[in-house]
């Protein structure tokens, strides 16, 4: 894992729970592209991330999150009246970290929109409440815009990991 591992967590550090990047026992990033189709890959790709990271009980929970957060990104990232050029990197991106007891999901969308929990009384409505449920499963979750030259915000979520549960 090159020198583009430590880089990679670079954008993410200012927003972060504070946990050293330096100390990231394992981390892992897929890029999507702005189709609806990304959230089953992401789902997917976080499966096997996971697996290969022996996350005890909590590996249901990061999934639910992850398909979550790749589904509000996406909504965020496809409107048809942004061209994007062909050489540049898909606006949704997917980090995966991993730290002794901790795994942390975060994900990057073009847009400055802040995320709103639950900003909708209708149980039925769409907006929202994706957000409640990342707030139920996942112990902490935050957001921050992108400084520098990546424009838009990512959203993570933090999961404690039962101790015990690793062989």
């Amino acid at each position: 894992m090159g020198t583009n591992g430590s880089t990679m967590l670079e954008p993410l550090r200012q927003g972060l729970p504070p946990l050293d990047p330096a100390s990231v026992s394992n981390a892992a990033s897929c890029a999507l592209p702005p189709r609806f189709e990304a959230v089953r890959d992401a789902r997917q790709f976080t499966r096997r991330t996971l697996d290969q990271w022996d996350v005890g009980d909590r590996f249901d929970d990061v999934c639910l999150v992850v398909s979550e957060l790749v589904t509000n990104a996406l909504r965020h990232a496809l409107p048809a009246d942004t061209p994007r050029p062909a050489d540049q990197d898909p606006p949704v991106r997917l980090h995966l970290m991993r730290w002794t007891g901790r795994v942390v999901c975060a994900v990057r969308d073009p847009s400055h929109d802040s995320p709103v929990a639950g900003d909708s009384d209708d149980c039925a409505a769409e907006s929202g409440r994706g957000l409640f449920l990342v707030e139920s499963f996942a112990d902490s979750w935050g957001w921050h815009p992108l400084a520098g030259t990546l424009d838009g915000k990512v959203v993570w979520a933090l999961f404690r990991l039962d101790q015990g549960s690793s062989a």
